[in-house]
Order: C-alpha cells, then sequence, then structure tokens
C-alpha cells in the first residue's frame, strides 16, 4: 500500500479520477427510447421554429388597422385551417380569414381577435370585432428556434421536453452516449434479502437497491448482483463476472481497516488501486481501483455513507466520462441554523433541511448523523460541504449541495 494514495483530499481524488474515465461508445436511439439518455454531440435545429408566422388562437386574421375603434365589421373573405396546401388570398383592408390555431397568416394581415371576442354573421359573411385586433396572437417565424443554432448542448440528460424538442428540430434518432452498464454488489455474511425471513444478528440488504435507483438516476443501467458471503474465492468470483458483463463495479462493504473487510484485502492483492480512503466524512473509507482492467468503487457499507459517497464521488466520475453531461450539481449557500460538529481536516458533509420561507436560506439538522441512518438522508434537502477548518457553528455560512 505505499504506493498507493492514501487518505487524500477531496479535491486530489477528483483529480485522480479524472485521469482514469469510462470509455463509452456513442450511438443513435429513436426518438421512443432516447429519454434519460445523454447527447454526446450538439445539435442544431433543421428548421426554423415556427416554421412560418402562424395564428396561436382560433379566430380571425385582418389588418390592425381595421380594429382600432371597435366594434369594427369586416368582410369574411376565406378559411383557413392548419396543414391546408391551399394558398391563402392576401387581405385588403375591410376583410378578414375565419383562421385555426397554427395556420398561416395571410398576406396583409399583422393582428389576430380570438372567436369569443367577435360576433359571426354566417349569412352575410361578415364579423363584427368586438375589441382590438392582438399582434402578439401572431407566432413569428424562427421565435423559438432558428435554423443552424445549436438547441441542444452536448452532455444534455434528455428530459420529456428535450425529446419532444428533439422532434420539433426534424430529428428521428439522437446521438447519444451509450448507457454505462454498472454492476452492484453488496458485501456481507449478515445481509439478506428484503422479506427474507431474518435470524439473529441479520439484516435486510438495501444499499445495491439505493446505488442502482442512483446509477438510473443519472442516465445509466444498473446491473445488480446478489450479495457476497465474507468469502475471498466467492468474492473474487464475482469480482470476474461483474468485470467481463460490465463498465464499472460498485461494491458496497469491506473496504475499511478491518480482517473482514474482503473488497480492500483483494483489491490490495489482486487488483490495482488508484487511492483508499478520503477525507470526506461521512464515508471516508472509499476505494477506487481497477478489477482486470473494469474501474471499480468500493463503497461503504453503511448505507447513508454509500449514498453520499455515491454522489461526491461516483457522480462526478460519471459526468467527466460524458462530457460533463447528465444530472447536475446544484449547489445553494447557507446558513447554519444550529451548530453542526465540522473538522480541521475533513469535508463534513451533514445531512440538512434547507428553509427557504425567511429572508434568509436557513439549515437545520435533520437527526441523528449516524452513517448507518438511512432515513436521515431521506429527510434530507441538502448535505453541507462544510470545507476543513469550517467552525460548524451557528449563524456561519457554507456551501450545500441539493439532492
Amino acid at each position: 500500500m505505499a504506493e498507493t494514495p492514501y487518505f487524500v483530499s477531496y479535491p486530489e481524488a477528483l483529480r485522480i479520477l479524472k485521469l482514469h474515465p469510462l470509455a463509452l461508445s456513442t450511438e443513435f436511439k429513436p426518438l421512443d427510447e432516447a429519454f434519460h439518455h445523454i447527447l454526446s454531440s450538439d445539435l442544431e435545429s433543421k428548421v426554423d421554429d415556427p416554421r412560418f408566422d402562424n395564428s396561436a388562437m382560433d379566430g380571425f386574421a385582418f389588418r390592425y388597422e381595421d380594429s382600432t375603434s371597435p366594434p369594427r365589421e369586416l368582410e369574411i373573405i376565406q378559411t383557413i385551417q392548419a396543414g391546408s396546401n391551399s394558398l391563402a388570398t392576401p387581405l385588403a383592408s375591410g376583410q378578414a380569414a375565419r383562421i385555426m390555431t397554427g395556420a398561416p397568416i395571410p398576406e396583409g394581415a399583422d393582428a389576430i381577435l380570438p372567436i369569443e371576442k367577435c360576433d359571426v354573421d354566417q349569412e352575410n359573411s361578415t364579423v363584427i370585432l368586438l375589441e382590438e385586433g392582438k399582434k402578439h396572437f401572431i407566432r413569428k417565424q424562427g421565435e423559438n428556434l432558428s435554423k443552424g443554432n445549436i438547441s441542444l448542448k452536448k452532455g444534455a440528460l434528455l428530459t420529456p421536453s428535450s425529446v419532444g424538442l428533439c422532434a420539433t428540430m426534424g430529428y428521428p434518432e439522437i446521438p447519444v452516449y451509450a448507457q454505462a452498464k454498472i454492476g452492484i454488489l453488496s458485501t456481507g455474511d449478515e445481509l439478506k434479502f428484503p422479506g427474507a425471513e431474518l435470524r439473529e444478528n441479520e439484516i435486510y440488504e438495501s444499499n445495491s437497491f439505493g446505488l442502482s435507483s442512483l446509477v438510473q438516476q443519472h442516465g445509466h443501467h444498473a446491473k445488480r448482483y446478489d450479495s457476497v458471503i465474507d468469502s475471498i474465492d466467492e468474492l473474487r468470483e464475482k469480482l470476474n463476472t461483474a468485470a467481463q458483463e460490465c463498465d464499472l463495479i460498485l461494491t458496497s462493504g469491506g473496504v475499511s481497516m478491518g480482517e473482514w473487510d474482503l473488497v480492500r484485502k483483494l483489491m490490495e492483492e489482486e487488483g490495482d488501486i488508484k487511492f483508499w480512503r478520503v477525507k470526506i466524512r461521512p464515508g471516508s473509507p472509499p476505494l477506487f481501483g481497477f478489477w482486470k482492467g473494469t474501474p471499480l468503487f468500493g463503497l461503504p457499507g453503511n448505507p447513508a455513507s454509500s449514498h453520499v459517497v455515491f454522489r461526491m464521488l461516483v457522480a462526478p466520475y460519471l459526468r467527466h466520462s460524458t462530457s460533463g453531461g447528465g444530472i447536475q450539481e446544484r449547489k445553494i449557500r447557507v446558513q447554519l441554523a444550529q451548530s453542526l460538529k465540522a473538522d480541521e481536516h475533513f469535508l463534513i458533509l451533514r445531512r440538512i433541511k434547507i428553509d427557504m420561507t425567511g429572508d434568509k436560506i436557513l439549515a437545520y439538522s435533520t437527526g441523528y448523523q449516524g452513517s448507518g441512518n438511512l432515513n436521515s438522508l431521506v429527510l434530507a434537502d441538502g448535505l453541507t460541504l462544510l470545507e476543513p477548518g469550517h467552525t460548524g457553528e451557528k449563524g456561519t455560512w457554507c456551501e450545500a449541495l441539493l439532492l
């Protein structure tokens, strides 16, 4: 272990991770399958949006000057529907066109009045305008998007609205990063599948399910393996399988300094460790390295710690591997509403509830901060980023990572 960076600072851990990004391929996904993928290149709009001036309302189109002293009676000379191939007749003064939402604006018209603001005489083909026309009810060509302009940038996580925007821009399929296949493996004799009958000293295994959800939230594919008992031979076999099947491995438990911390032991003896232990709390035991050429994060076994370490180390690693894409960090400055335990040497990540109702943004502890207390994370809006040396005293300010 002499050559392995040990108990590194948080910035140093991030620096090391950036040296070893995942090598993800790119592919094209049809629109129906593109949701929650990450764009692998910028997208330029293939068309103007709108493609032409069109009506935002069902109503009548006319010259604005014909409506300045309502009520005004105009002659209805045509009806214009959305999608019609018929050429609209230009409007002269005193004329109006019945127009549907999305239909092109006829030449000469520069205002719209909704149908409910008009009295229509069908027999005489006239309309009485009860109000002045509204110029802003005409949607102008290119007011949303201009052809050739970049509208979605590389690294964007595709949301329902951005998938719709891709369709608006004319893309039937979208260039994305292939989702990383991430294997998740919990370790420990005491772990049982949720719902199984528990014997004395056994607990339900939860970390792999939480980590799987975090992986999916960040736009990748999770493969959850059954938990492994404290056997170095079985652990080796499971890691070999995961290395063959996955792009990245996340283990949970077995990375501290105890006799049965087998992930650490096996990585020391047969793996390639890039760092072990990081100056953050909770979550100081993690390691990062390679097993049979596949990158591996050894996360703590305590549930709150494993989630926090994912947020602080795995999530930035995944973002860096997709050109900064995926879910982005959101930070906010908060004032501590109560004193929180800080440390001279560690970045402290307290689980907090954030109150924005007053004139200050206040942070409160969610309660007992034990590294095994996952409920304290469920109750949290964010994590404090109490830098080394921060006092943690009530009334002081710090950054917080929003969850």
